[in-house]
């Protein structure tokens, strides 16, 4: 080949190549960005509505299908997915996933605020996020404290918060567990009736001082000048000199009629850290940056800040992602290391000299690799290793390939530049094709679609990427360097272990081969067989989507009895910190009552603000091994299961795309009542399939309201609007926020103007309510209204503005979620499900189906004509082609055998295990053919050149599926089990595909011998 004969007679111009790939890749490796997951940006936006105190009915009807309906005129829209919870509505706006993340976020942004006056004037909040797995924190602090002040708890969090915001590579810092302070204004409601004062008059007031309106800019001369107007309050005594009323020449203040101080808000979020009371500080990277450095910078911030804090107050860093990165990396950085002395062993046989031209082409390889992976904008993460790590074993081959053919050319007697360049490019051609397919067969990897495609795709291109490489330097550097270092005068027969190696291959393959020929039709008949029988082992195999998480970490979960108060739900948290304070594995558990632990974990979002929950985020001993984790996940489960008054679950965190749950089942419907008995039928089949736990009914139970009846026909007789009448009801029990104050130190606090209460508001609160009419006159509440108890559901969702119930499963430990679904769907008849309601499939199943189904079956059939037209273009004929695709079958009954024996089920992982094992098989396959078709043309005879072909060619096929087979081996034995299937998938497929393919191709090609 040209290019080869360049690269050897010119070795200056190759030698400046060569250093210029070492420094580039060295630099690169060391300034790309790094993290613990891939990036992805899903074109999903959930849209938060907070409306406190209305009722999930009240919420659907005012807020979400108004909302609904706009957002489903829009296009490209894969489906709309709501949850309406008390005063909180969620709804999730996906889309098809080849649009502009960014211009669909600004697009709905606009349609929102559009439709923000046609919605409730008093609605808290409305706003439009998108979701980012960057947004995870990668550093969770606590302050821990017994008996500090809540003022110097927020006070030091603030601090810390401020800190870490100086850093230019964190986001979103924030602190949790810190009620909020706020200017209160405590209405006295009797004495401002008694002096026919309308609240509506005090509100007005507040808000008119509270405003902040700037005048805008004059000109005087050659001048401009600012014009600053009252701006805001500036002192608690200007607050309380404002005046609310004046008429008949008497003047009254607020102070007159209501307590103003500060106070803090109510809490509705507790934590705790090992069961002692702490504030949490969190902080997230931003995209694009490399988490080792991120740690550098603020390691010592977080350190000069220790410095500063009180004797009573302790800071603990208890997570922190740069350390698992640091350790994962380091893992796999030794597994790297043992896979390159696995493949220096592998290839004694080849000399010294000729291992040595070898290893020096993997990091090269590997070098390049990485470099076009950050031209791509890929990072270093868990996948993008894996990636490189696969591409260990399979980049050598292409080098053993053409060192050991140019080392069979110097044996011949040949001169070495004359060797070097003409056994390059003999073999030349059939290393093209071999990358060629390869890379075809990694193909269908790079464009799965949707969020798992997106997920794994740094896996597929690190492989591509550092294939491509192996090529280039196998046709450039490894000839150049060959024709240096290799000898002309040794032994024509090969060092020790190659004279070994070739006795072992004539001794035994030849014999075997020889009786494979004179029987052609009974070794394919046993060949079909072995395959047969791996097929009908898959069924027995089962299917799981992603493994769990093999980090030392897990949730518990608590979930109260519905509308339980905080403190009842923080009486039960305790209990389950003294459950876990007793076990020597766990390291930290971090507590929180009232919400979800803080986001730490990418396919996990925490529950928002609920009395009646609580969350702990249990951290094992460093080196705690996933059998372990789970043994102990299991001795929880087992101990909380008897622990009444609560729903205890002990969850562990999952690989892959976020979902509710493995098991989860939508029932469709329009009528409420008729879907929660749905529900209530489909909860108990669930629970009586074994294997089934957690089964989880969110509308099992409907909640008790107060239902504020309002007498109309009185009250608008007495002169009294609804409209007042909410609004004078509201200010006694949550209270309204009229403005902000800032203190002399720029701190903004809200002011909140209430009745005046405890701690929380109870239904003391009502007794002490009068509404003004328009005459000023007070009307006690208990004239106008009555209050009644009545029963609404919890929780109503929609999916594309139909509502649903869902219905939720977790797994025993070795069941299947896809056997659980399995028997659910065969017991569907005894719901009895009337006309127009449906299941419908979500959690695993789901997103099996998305992952492929549709865009994906296209790729993969596209990928098919891909690999025959690469075949078709190198041999010519259809013969050769299915000589070569014959050998696809073969490697599957290992690969199969492999997971089956070492108890995985077939999964994503594995899956892209068969994908990229299907290009290694068909690259050895080729270089079998090729070399055959070579030695006909040459004018041996069929049977001869079979023969002779397996015998040559078997030795560098050997070579290459060992080596692979020793680079794939530290990751097969890894505790990691997202990556450890897709290894052994390999491994097994390797060896029967080695072993098999090298009796089964010849016995077709002798079958069906192409034209050559």
């Amino acid at each position: 080949m040209r290019i080869t004969a360049f690269f050897v007679k010119h070795y200056q111009f190759t030698l400046v190549v060569f250093l210029m790939v070492v420094v580039v890749s060295l630099t690169t490796m060391l300034n790309m960005p790094r993290a613990e997951d891939p990036e992805i940006s899903p074109p999903q936006y959930p849209i938060v509505v907070l409306y406190p105190g209305t009722s999930p009915k009240d919420m659907e009807e005012l807020v979400v299908k108004p909302i609904e309906k706009k957002v489903s005129e829009l296009e490209n829209l894969k489906r709309v997915l709501t949850k309406i919870d008390d005063g909180v509505a969620l709804i999730m706006v996906e889309y098809k996933y080849n649009v502009d993340v960014e211009t669909k976020y600004q697009e709905l942004v606009r349609e929102i605020n559009a439709l923000r006056p046609e919605l409730p004037a008093d609605l808290y909040s409305i706003e439009v996020k998108k979701v980012t797995p960057t947004d995870v924190s990668v550093l969770q602090l606590a302050l821990v404290s017994e008996n500090a002040s809540d003022e110097r708890m927020k006070f030091y969090a603030e601090l810390l918060k401020e800190d870490l915001e100086k850093i230019k590579s964190l986001k979103k810092v924030s602190y949790w567990g810190v009620p909020d302070q706020v200017v209160r204004v405590d209405l006295r409601l009797d004495k401002i009736a008694q002096m026919k004062i309308p609240v509506n008059y005090v509100i007005g007031s507040i808000q008119s001082e509270a405003a902040n309106i700037p005048a805008g800019n004059i000109r005087a001369g050659t001048k401009t000048f600012n014009v600053k107007t009252s701006g805001k309050y500036k002192s608690l005594e200007e607050i309380q000199h404002t005046i609310v009323f004046s008429a008949n020449g008497k003047i009254v203040y607020l102070k007159d009629v209501a307590d103003v101080q500060f106070h803090y808000k109510e809490e509705k979020h507790l934590t705790r850290l090992n069961g002692h009371r702490a504030a949490l500080v969190t902080a997230a990277q931003k995209s694009g940056e490399n988490i080792g450095k991120t740690q550098e910078a603020y390691l010592p911030v977080i350190e000069a800040f220790e410095k500063k804090l009180p004797a009573n107050i302790e800071l603990v860093r208890h997570f922190d992602q740069a350390d698992n990165v640091n350790r994962r990396l380091g893992g796999l950085g030794i597994d790297f290391l043992i896979a390159i002395g696995l493949v220096l062993i592998t290839l004694v046989p080849l000399g010294w000299r000729a291992s040595a031209v070898v290893m020096v082409a993997i990091p090269l390889s590997l070098g390049i690799g990485i470099v076009m992976l950050n031209a791509m904008g890929f990072s270093l993460n868990q996948l993008s290793i894996v990636g490189l790590v696969v591409a260990l074993g399979l980049l050598v081959d292409d080098s053993i390939v053409v060192v050991e053919n140019i080392e069979r050319w110097l044996r011949g007697g040949h001169s070495k530049q004359f060797a070097v360049i003409e056994a390059t490019k003999q073999i030349g051609l059939a290393v093209l094709g071999c990358t060629a397919t390869l890379i075809i067969a990694f193909l269908p990897l790079v464009f799965m679609p949707e969020a798992s495609g997106e997920f794994i795709r740094g896996l597929p291109m690190a492989v591509i990427f550092s294939v491509f490489a192996s090529m280039l330097v196998s046709l450039t550097i490894v000839p150049f360097m060959a024709s240096k270092v290799f000898k002309t005068d040794h032994n024509p027969e090969g060092n020790i272990f190659l004279r070994g190696l070739k006795k072992l291959i004539s001794g035994s393959y030849s014999k075997l081969l020889e009786r494979a020929l004179k029987r052609p039709w009974l070794t394919l008949f046993i060949a079909f067989l072995l395959f047969g029988g791996s097929l009908a082992i898959i069924k027995v195999m089962g299917f799981s989507l992603f493994p769990a998480s093999e980090k030392p970490q897990f949730l518990v979960n608590v979930n109260m009895p519905l509308q339980s108060n905080l403190e009842a739900t923080d009486r039960m948290a305790r209990l389950v910190e003294g459950e876990l304070k007793k076990e020597p594995l766990i390291r930290y558990y971090t507590t929180n009552v009232g919400k979800g632990n803080p986001r730490i974990y990418y396919n996990e979002i925490p529950e928002n603000e609920k009395p009646d929950h609580a969350q702990f985020y249990v951290q094992l001993q460093d080196g705690t091994n996933p059998a372990k984790k789970i043994e102990l996940i299991e001795k929880l489960r087992a101990r909380f299961l008897s622990v009444a008054g609560a729903r205890i679950e002990v969850k562990d965190f999952e690989q892959g795309p976020q979902i509710d749950a493995p098991v989860s089942i939508r029932i469709k419907g329009d009528n409420l009542d008729t879907l929660r008995a749905l529900a209530g039928r489909g909860e108990a089949l669930l629970k009586s399939i074994p294997g089934a736990i957690y089964v989880k009914n969110e509308v099992d139970v409907l909640k008790s309201d107060i239902r504020l009846r309002i007498n109309t026909e009185k009250s608008r007789a007495l002169g009294i609007q609804t409209a007042d009448i909410d609004r004078t009801v509201r200010l006694a029990i949550s209270g309204i926020d009229v403005g902000k104050y800032t203190d002399e130190n720029g701190d903004e606090f809200d002011i909140m103007v209430n009745a005046p209460r405890d701690k929380y508001a109870t239904l003391q609160q009502f007794n002490a309510i009068f509404v003004n009419n328009a005459m000023g006159v007070p009307v006690p509440l208990s004239q106008i209204a009555q209050l009644e108890f009545e029963t609404s559901p919890t929780t109503i969702r929609h999916l594309d503005k139909k509502r649903f119930v869902l219905l939720n499963a977790f797994t025993e430990k070795g069941v299947l979620a896809q056997n659980i679904t399995k028997a659910f769907l065969e017991k569907t008849a005894a719901l009895k499900m009337p006309a127009g309601y449906e299941l419908e499939l979500a959690g695993e199943e789901q997103s099996k189906n998305e992952a492929f189904g549709g865009s994906f079956l296209t790729v993969i059939i596209a990928t098919v004509f891909l690999f025959i037209m690469v075949l078709i273009l190198e041999f010519k004929t259809f013969k050769s082609t299915l000589i070569v695709l014959s050998v696809i079958p073969l490697g599957i009954i290992g690969g199969v055998l492999m997971l089956w024996a070492t108890g995985n089920p077939m999964s994503f992982v594995a899956i892209v295990g068969f994908i990229g094992l299907a290009g290694i098989e068909v690259k050895n396959s080729i270089l079998l053919v090729d070399f055959t078709n070579q030695l006909r043309a040459e004018g041996m005879e069929l049977d001869q050149a079979i023969r002779e072909a397996g015998e040559l060619r078997f030795l560098p096929i050997v070579l290459t599926s060992l080596t692979a087979i020793g680079g794939l081996m530290p990751i097969a034995l890894s505790s990691n089990p997202l990556i450890s299937p897709l290894a052994l998938v390999l491994i097994g497929g390797l060896i029967s595909s080695t072993l098999l393919s090298r009796i089964v191709t010849p016995v077709v090609y002798k079958l069906i011998p192409p034209r050559v």
